[in-house]
């Protein structure tokens, strides 16, 4: 399955907004699809996004679309690196695996 968009849904308040912003934008580039940028939009995530123990979405979350139109979740908590600060680029690892393993 091919990779058509990547929707990024978060808020610019939260302290991994811009590790997941870069992700995003690294991954974009990378593998040179189409990026888009929601905000704060729960009624996304409720019905595409993962859901915490008590069924409700939290942000930040990285979906990916692909050209047949099913949104898959690849990126929805930043790994955090040996001083326990967000990892960006162990983020675009995680989530490039989670894309190229889409079916």
């Amino acid at each position: 399955m091919k990779a058509k968009k990547l929707i990024l849904v978060t808020s610019e308040s939260h302290p991994s907004h811009k590790a997941f912003l870069k992700v995003t934008e690294d991954l974009s580039k990378e593998l040179n699809i189409e990026k888009e940028i929601k905000i704060e939009d729960y009624s996304f995530l409720t019905d595409y996004g993962e859901k915490d123990d008590f069924g409700m979405p939290f942000l930040p979350q990285l979906l990916i679309q692909t050209e047949d139109g099913k949104i898959v979740p690849v990126l929805t908590q930043i790994p955090f690196n040996q001083k326990l600060q967000p990892d960006p680029e162990k983020g675009k690892e995680e989530a490039l695996n989670k894309i190229k393993n889409i079916t």
